[in-house]
């Protein structure tokens, strides 16, 4: 068996707040019955229903996955990777909720609307690493990009070099007879604060892969502040710091490589215009061929949680007699 999500320090909270929660009415109950010289043990059918249905909720939640179901694909040869930024400027609140949560919530729709065959996920700071591989399974890839974090990537700054050589890593192991046919595009969403790389060699990698890469840039040029705690982030000086969008490293890479830059702000998105950008990109290759999905499991604890819920609320149990 495998899951959509991992068992974060979030559900082993709530899971803490319900042990303390109901584990101190239990006691309260119990020490209320001993007062009355009764039993209560009518109690226990209660909680152990409670605890049963709310750990299917969080198996539910969690997306268990076992065996596999087919589903018939017809293909364009056309593969994308999306590549987010997780540094830790990517929390800043200048693109509202922030940064990194709009770009969630855009490539959710940019994922249902592509004409992509498979798509990919890459996550980078100051390394870069595979979030999903190329897959036909899109409902899975909506679930990875839900769980992007910047707690996933290590803390120092986004550097873009990893990412265009890991993105050319990953198209040359994902060859196949008629490679060449297949359209290859990579789409890196960053604020761009990547402190002068050099990124030629890399660029010119892609450029001979056939690789059209689109960035788009997130953030505002005036900047914005960056949330860390109950404050925001500060220098060495003791100074607020700002990150600010600087797009040139992004317009270069999109440029050299025959694709585009857009941006997302406070005010604007420009993804339409990329996603009508990535469905026009046109490949030789199509066929129809049958594939294997992962077949999320969920609804199944989910309804059984339903009914012990429904239990809970019509079935009445006399705890104590007064």
């Amino acid at each position: 068996m495998t899951w959509y999500l991992p068992f974060t320090s979030m559900e082993f909270f709530f899971l803490l707040l319900f042990v303390v929660f109901y584990g101190g009415y239990l006691y309260r109950i119990k020490r209320l019955a001993f007062q009355f010289g009764q039993s209560a043990n009518t109690l226990w059918v209660k909680a152990i229903i409670r605890t049963v249905y709310l750990g299917l909720l969080v198996i539910a939640l969690l997306g268990p996955s076992f065996g596999a179901m087919t589903k018939e694909i017809r293909t364009n040869g056309k593969d994308v990777f999306l590549a987010v930024d997780l540094s830790s400027s990517m929390k800043a609140v200048d693109v509202p909720p922030s940064r990194l949560e709009k770009v969630k919530l855009e490539l959710q729709d940019f994922i249902r609307n592509t004409n992509a065959d498979r798509v990919g996920l890459i996550g980078f700071s100051s390394e870069a690493f595979v979030l999903s591989p190329l897959t036909y399974d899109q409902s899975a890839l909506e679930l990875f990009v839900q769980s992007l974090s910047t707690r996933l990537a290590p803390p120092e700054a986004a550097q873009l070099k990893p990412v265009l050589e890991l993105a050319h890593q990953k198209f040359t192991d994902s060859r196949t007879g008629r490679e060449e046919e297949r359209s290859k595009i990579l789409v890196i969403f960053s604020d761009g604060e990547t402190f002068g790389e050099n990124l030629q060699t890399s660029i010119a990698q892609l450029q001979n892969q056939g690789v059209r890469v689109f960035c788009v840039g997130v953030g505002t040029y005036p900047g914005g502040k960056i949330p860390e705690g109950r404050s925001y982030k500060k220098d060495p000086a003791g100074q607020t710091v700002l990150t600010k969008l600087e797009p040139a490293a992004l317009k270069t890479i999109a440029q050299r490589t025959e694709g585009d830059y857009y941006e997302i702000n406070q005010n604007t998105s420009e993804m339409p215009r990329l996603l009508s950008a990535v469905n026009a990109v046109k490949s030789e290759l199509r066929q129809t061929k049958v594939v294997e999905v992962a077949a999320n499991k969920y609804l199944y604890p989910l309804l059984a949680a339903l009914l012990l819920i429904a239990l809970d609320v019509l079935w009445t149990l006399q705890v104590l007699r007064i």
